[in-house]
């Protein structure tokens, strides 16, 4: 049996989102629960790394030709059974998302922009060419399991509850064709900070030998293909003693794209510019949710190609001002140094800029319920 939608949902739009953790579920049937016979022992929270650890159930529903989506069902944590020949193993036919719960200031869970992330999965899902699971199904599959996992939401300041929906195809076919059979599931875990330096600039190395994404390709999307291009640049990054690296386009390794696995903004002056979403780069949701503040601030903001030799000019006559990633692992991530070729630019001295501390303290003020959400971005569970 399909799955239906669920009627009342307000999907994302730009900025702005609706919606109460009321308006997910309750009119529905809840999905059934197998709740975990041995439960784990919660984390130190002082010890916390990104994406170790994971809480004690899961979310899972399969889709099938002819029957669509179904099955939806919550139960204990536990790995993956699927057949060698799954094409998701072969042809990285998969898509995911990530987004964060946090336990506010009031002792209560909240997710942050739920609605945008089920629209952006259920957006580049279409681009593998995976049916579309409708974004009120995937809106409950996260509202329930992390109001079931609440327990597991860290307290401490930079912590969260980190979601990780996915879907991959898991029909044994080895030909080379979209699938017609996948699994949608959703696990979660307690994370602290993204980078130990935490809100500290951190080093950056532009990268011009290699290529994360081109256009027509798979830049804008998350799916495994996309991350695993960008891997080996970043491993040889960390190696020189940095934490990342800045890509450059593909087509003339000219004009920044993203840092990392994040967004990149650049402040030049009194304006804020930041590479427009042309298909090769991941539409990020806490990249709008910047945007969105900054503008309301009265900040200028461009969405434009920058290339580096703007941001190198800058640097030599003084208005480059600040220049910082933005992602839902680390919300903003301040850049204190970029290493091009072999010149060196220090960015604000190497310290965290004004305009970065206040975006990160205004989002994260939000998240943890600290300050009003005139937004509609939290999710109460």
């Amino acid at each position: 049996m399909t799955t239906q939608a669920h009627a009342g949902v307000a999907t994302a739009g730009h900025g702005h989102e609706s919606g109460t953790a009321g308006d997910w579920g309750a009119a529905e049937v809840p999905f059934p629960v197998a709740r975990t016979s041995a439960p784990r022992a919660r984390p130190d929270e002082a010890a916390l790394g990104f994406g170790a650890l994971f809480t004690d159930h899961m979310f899972l529903m399969e889709y099938a030709e002819g029957a669509g989506w179904h099955g939806g069902r919550l139960e204990a944590y536990r790995p993956l059974v699927i057949d060698p020949a799954a094409a998701v193993l072969h042809y990285a036919q998969a898509v995911f998302d990530g987004l964060k719960a946090f336990k506010g200031v009031d002792g209560r869970v909240r997710l942050f922009r739920p609605q945008a992330h089920v629209r952006r999965l259920a957006e580049l899902a279409r681009r593998l060419s995976i049916p579309a699971l409708d974004e009120g199904v995937a809106l409950r599959s996260l509202v329930e399991l992390v109001r079931l996992e609440r327990d597991w939401a860290p307290t401490a300041p930079g912590t969260a509850l980190y979601a990780r929906p996915t879907i991959i195809a898991t029909e044994p076919f080895l030909g080379v064709r979209a699938a017609r059979e996948y699994l949608y599931f959703v696990i979660l875990s307690p994370v602290g900070a993204y980078f130990p330096e935490g809100l500290r600039p951190v080093r950056i190395k532009v990268e011009e030998a290699r290529v994360r994404a081109a256009p027509g390709g798979l830049g804008g999307a998350k799916t495994g293909a996309n991350y695993a291009a960008s891997l080996l640049a970043g491993e040889e990054a960390r190696q020189e003693g940095y934490s990342q690296v800045l890509w450059l386009d593909a087509t003339e390794h000219r004009y920044l794209e993203e840092v990392g696995a994040m967004n990149l903004m650049v402040r030049i002056g009194d304006e804020v510019v930041t590479p427009p979403l042309s298909g090769t780069i991941l539409p990020g949701v806490t990249r709008d949710s910047a945007l969105t503040l900054l503008r309301e601030w009265g900040i200028p903001v461009r969405e434009r190609p920058v290339a580096m030799a703007e941001v190198l000019r800058a640097a030599r006559d003084g208005t480059l001002r600040e220049v910082w990633g933005t992602g839902t692992a680390a919300v903003v991530a301040p850049v204190g140094e970029l290493t091009y070729r072999d010149e060196r630019v220090t960015v604000n001295d190497g310290e965290t800029g004004p305009l970065a501390r206040r975006l990160y303290g205004a989002l994260t003020a939000i998240q943890y319920g600290a300050a009003p959400d005139t937004y509609g971005w939290t999710v109460a569970v």
